[in-house]
This record gives C-alpha cells, structure tokens and sequence, in this order.
C-alpha cells in the first residue's frame, strides 16, 4: 500500500527507528524492502531517519513485510495475548488522513483496526499481497474495487477477501467512512516468497 512519494503526512513520532531496526532484524536490505512496499530505496531512508512520516497505508504495507503489527510500530502494543482492547478516546493514531485505533490483542495471527478513510483515499493504487482482509462498514459510504469490480458499500455492509485481488478502497463521502478492518499477518515461507519480487505494491 503506498502514496505518492511527495505527499505531506502527519507526525507518527518515534516511528522511524522502529522500522530501521525492523528491516535490520529481519536482515533485510534497504533496497529488498523498498522494493517489496512499492518505495524507492530513497524515500524508506526518509522513513528512517524520521525525514518523511509514513501514511497509515504504508505502514500496514511495513507492518506485513516485517511481520508485525501497525501498533507495534507505533510502539502502542498492550500487554502480551491481553484479550480485552478497551474502547475510549484514548489510543486513537491519524497518519495521512487515515485515523485508526487497534481493535483486537497483539501477537496475534490477524490484526484487527477500527479506522477512518479519508474522502477520495487511493484513487488509482491498487494493492496486491498475501493474506486475507475483511472490512465492515460503521459509518459513511465506501468503494471497493475488487479486479475489475467495483462494489459501493453502505453501514452494515462488508467484505472478506482474497488479498492477492488487485483491491483498493475510497470514501464516497466527503466526511469519510468508519469502518473495522481485519487483515492476516504471514509470517510463513510461503509468505516470504508471495512477497518477493513478483509483487510490489502492498
């Protein structure tokens, strides 16, 4: 899942030497990683160093390369297999328009999210990787293109799919829409190789 690489975003402090320490941990190369999240080599450096801030997008794009969660990431991981996620105003991150706050336990096979889409999200990008999601409509209207398919979502609507669909999803309305958003976290070698050089955009 990526943005252009131009786009202004809002702060996500302490982020940046998390996903340097990932990526290292991992044992990947700059370039392997940028190349799997649809960066360039240039702009993950940015990330890192805490020159650029990344989009909620991109960092679910992060997040599954390196087999970890957007909370964990954001250094907002509750206690261990903890099996309650209290609700409240507290908690609650926004990256480039995207707001989100973590719905389920960490260290989990899934990561589930309540967020916010942002009118117009996406556009034209389509994300591609392995993995299934599921979304539910709370508020708002949204589109999902599904291939060459497109489906227009309203409150009490959802959808479960396949994530190597080429997909991508919009607000159509202009004060956004709220949804809960489920997605597999591989961490498998299977996994591994889905994510190789085949498939760029997350």
């Amino acid at each position: 899942m990526n943005h252009p690489e131009g786009a202004v975003t809002d702060e996500v402090p302490g982020v940046a030497p998390r996903l340097r320490d990932l990526r290292r941990d991992r044992g990947l190369t700059l370039e392997t990683a940028a190349g799997r999240a649809g960066l360039s080599p240039a702009h993950l450096s940015r990330l890192e160093t805490g020159r650029r801030q990344p989009s909620l997008p991109m960092l679910l794009g992060l997040a599954r390369i390196y087999g970890t969660t957007v909370s964990a990431l954001l250094g907002e991981v509750p206690p261990e297999r903890d099996a309650i996620v209290r609700g409240g105003p507290l908690g609650v991150s926004e990256a480039d328009g995207w707001r989100y706050r973590q719905a389920g336990g960490s260290g989990r096979a899934m990561q589930a999210l309540r967020v916010r889409v942002p009118y117009g999200t996406e556009g034209d990008l389509v994300r591609v990787h392995p993995g299934e999601e599921w979304l539910y409509v709370l508020e708002g209207r949204l589109r999902v293109a599904l291939g060459e398919t497109l489906h227009d979502l309203d409150p009490g609507d959802s959808a479960h799919f396949d994530s190597l669909t080429p997909h991508r999803i919009a607000s159509l309305d202009r004060s956004g829409a709220q949804l809960l958003f489920v997605h597999t976290l591989l961490q498998s070698s299977a996994a591994e190789l889905c994510l190789g050089n085949g498939i760029h955009r997350l």
